[in-house]
This record gives structure tokens, C-alpha cells and sequence, in this order.
């Protein structure tokens, strides 16, 4: 699942389908410029969760179809502190659903410039799914 609203992937894909599961490739906050965005974590939190919920709906799924989000982190004290705007960027995102979830600390991502990376795991309905051609 590559959806076209996403940066082209190379090397990657942004979702893999395996039966209804939809493996979610990790997503940092690019912007269709293929730049991260700028404003610290909450903005690129946003980008970084949407650009999740892009594959997932190209594939049919909605946010509560998520079972499992991985949080990939190089500022967890930043993250911590900025919580509650974290949490109602989700809410506005994915409405009050939470799958299991981990956030890990690490020391760099792909872009020296990016703060957080998400990837997930969903499963969706087979009345919803749509595989790709």
C-alpha cells in the first residue's frame, strides 16, 4: 500500500497487507515536499500519526482497526512534557480508540531532523478492505 498523497517510497512500502492485517510501515512527519516539519513534536506528531492513517484508509481501515502503534522517540522528556497536546491531536485524529502501544527511546531516526517515527499494525475487516492492484 503506497498511497499517492504519500512521498514515493524507495526501498520500502509505506503498508503491507498480509491477509487483513496491514503491517504499517514507520512514518516520520515528511511532508509531500519530502521535508520534516518544522515546530517541534506536537506538529510532527501530527504529520508523522496522518501519514499513518493515509495508509491505513488506502487500504480500507479506520483508526479503530488499529491494534498496535510502536512510537520510536529521540527526545522522551519532550514527548512526555507535550502529552496532553499529544493526546488531543490523537483524539482529533483517530477519536478516543487507543490500540496497544509502546513508545521507545532512541538516539537518531533516518532524518537527523526528526523527532518521533510511528509504525503500527491494523486489522481490517474484509468488508472494508481494499487491496491493492
Amino acid at each position: 500500500m503506497n498511497p499517492a498523497s504519500l512521498p514515493a517510497p524507495s526501498g520500502y512500502s509505506h503498508g503491507t497487507l498480509a491477509g487483513s492485517t496491514l503491517y504499517l510501515g514507520g512514518q516520520t512527519a515528511l511532508d509531500a515536499d519530502m521535508k520534516i516539519v518544522p515546530g517541534g513534536i506536537v506538529e510532527q506528531f501530527r504529520q508523522a500519526f496522518g501519514n499513518v492513517l493515509t495508509t491505513l484508509r488506502a487500504a480500507g481501515g479506520e483508526p479503530e482497526d488499529l491494534v498496535s502503534i510502536t512510537i520510536y522517540l529521540t527526545d522522551i522528556p519532550g514527548y512526555q512534557a507535550h502529552g496532553k497536546e499529544i493526546g488531543k491531536v490523537w483524539r482529533e485524529l483517530a477519536g478516543p480508540v487507543y490500540p496497544a502501544m509502546a513508545g521507545i527511546g532512541c538516539t537518531a531516526l533516518w532524518q537527523p531532523e526528526a523527532l518521533i517515527e510511528i509504525l503500527g499494525v491494523a486489522v481490517i475487516p474484509e468488508e472494508r478492505l481494499v487491496r491493492p492492484s
